[in-house]
C-alpha cells in the first residue's frame, strides 16, 4: 500500500474577517491540489477583543462551510430560520447553494476560544441548489480511542483505521469528503487508509507531527500526494485536522463570499444580493 508523502507545506497567515475577527488563514482557491477544499480559518484566542464583533449577517453562494469548535461556542442564525449554537467539540455544516444570508457569533468558554471554519467547493451542478444547514453537538461526533491513548474524532465522511470503518455524523455533503481530528497527549501514531481518488490535506493546530520523515509544525497545512495509506506520528502533544475529498475539476472564480465557475456568475450573485433575490 502506497503511503502518502508531503508534496508541499503552506503556513497559515494572520488575517481578519467579519467585524474585525482575527484569524489564521490558509486558502487555495485556485490550487488544484487543494480541491475540493477552498480555505481553512483557525480562530484561537484567550482575548475576547479578537472576535467580539463576530460575523454579522452576510451572504454566500456556491460553497459549503464546516465549522468545528474545540473550545468555545458558535451561534448561527440564517434567513431560513435556523438557529444553532455549538458547544465545545461540536460541528455545524451549511450548504449555501443558490444563496444564504447568515450570521455567526463566536463565544468564549472557560477563557478560551479555539475552532475552525472550512470552506468546501460545490460542483457546478449543485451551486444553485437550495441552501441547507445541520449542526452536530459533541456527543454525536464519532470517536475512537487508540491503544496509545490518542483520540480520533470523525466529523464528516468515513475513515478506516485497523480495518474498521468509522462513519462521521455528517454524510450529506455536495462532494464526498472526510474530515477528522487526531488528538495526542503523549507519543502516538496514527495510521489510516484513505480513498485513493481523494486528495488529502493536514492542518496541524497543536504541537508538531512527523509525516514520513517530514516535520509539520502548528499553524501549517501539509498537502499530501497520491496513495492510499496515511502514517503520522507525534513525540508529544499534537492536534491535526485531516481533510480528504474528491477533487472538482472545474474553474473556480472567487469574489468575497461567492465562489462560482465564471465571473458572469459572480456578478449575477452580487446583483441578486443587491436586489434581495439571492436567497
Amino acid at each position: 500500500m502506497a503511503i502518502r508523502q508531503i508534496q508541499s507545506l503552506i503556513p497559515a497567515h494572520p488575517s481578519s474577517d467579519g467585524d474585525g475577527v482575527r484569524i489564521q488563514r490558509v486558502h487555495g482557491f485556485n490550487n488544484a491540489q487543494f480541491s475540493p477544499f477552498l480555505m481553512i480559518d483557525e480562530l484561537k484566542s484567550d482575548n475576547s477583543a479578537d472576535y467580539i464583533g463576530g460575523f454579522p449577517p452576510h451572504p454566500h453562494r456556491g460553497i459549503e462551510t464546516l465549522t468545528y469548535m474545540l473550545k468555545g461556542h458558535f451561534q448561527h442564525k440564517d434567513h431560513m430560520g435556523n438557529v444553532g449554537e455549538l458547544t465545545d467539540g461540536g460541528a455545524q455544516w451549511m450548504s449555501a447553494g443558490k444563496g444564504v444570508i447568515h450570521s455567526e457569533m463566536p463565544i468564549m468558554t472557560d477563557g478560551e476560544l479555539h475552532g475552525f471554519q472550512i470552506w468546501i467547493n460545490l460542483p457546478a451542478a449543485k451551486k444553485m441548489q437550495p441552501a441547507d444547514y445541520h449542526d452536530f453537538q459533541s456527543d454525536v461526533i464519532t470517536q475512537y480511542r487508540q491503544d496509545d491513548g490518542s483520540l480520533v474524532r470523525v466529523i464528516a465522511g468515513d475513515l478506516t483505521i485497523k480495518g474498521t470503518t468509522l462513519a462521521g455524523p455528517l454524510q450529506q455533503t455536495g462532494v464526498p469528503v472526510t474530515v477528522a481530528d487526531w488528538q495526542a497527549d503523549n507519543p502516538a501514531r496514527f495510521n489510516s487508509c484513505l480513498n485513493p481518488d481523494f486528495q488529502a490535506l493536514l492542518y496541524v493546530y497543536r504541537g508538531e507531527i512527523d509525516v514520513e520523515g517530514t516535520t509539520v509544525k502548528a499553524g501549517t497545512l501539509a498537502i499530501l500526494g497520491n496513495g492510499e495509506g496515511l502514517a503520522l506520528s507525534a513525540n508529544e502533544q499534537a492536534g491535526v485536522l485531516l481533510l480528504s475529498g474528491l477533487p472538482i475539476d472545474e474553474p473556480v472564480v472567487h469574489y468575497g463570499p461567492f465562489v462560482m465557475n465564471s465571473m458572469e456568475e459572480v456578478e449575477q450573485a452580487i446583483a441578486d444580493y443587491q436586489q434581495g433575490t439571492l436567497a
